[in-house]
């Protein structure tokens, strides 16, 4: 009686994501780095000091628009669908 090769199906490990997946959410990972990086600085040299730099467009507006860019991308590398 001949073996079916069924066995070397189930030797490969079975993922949930394709590793098109993973490489789609290191990429929306390192936008949302981004995002916080955009969010850093602002401090004053003194601390007695007003700093204006504090209210600056990049900080209140674009960083916190780009880290929700990178959950959204996340959550679309998470969806889709891997190629077979």
């Amino acid at each position: 009686m001949a073996v079916k090769d069924k066995d070397k199906d189930n030797d490969k490990p079975n993922f949930a994501l394709g590793a098109e997946n993973y490489k789609l959410l290191a990429i929306g990972f390192g936008i949302i780095v981004l995002g916080f990086l955009l969010m850093l600085g602002g401090k004053s040299p003194d601390p007695n000091v007003f700093n204006e730099d504090m209210f600056s467009f990049r900080r209140i507006t674009l960083a916190p628009i780009v880290v929700l860019a990178g959950f959204a991308f996340e959550i679309w590398a998470i969806m889709k669908k891997p190629k077979r």
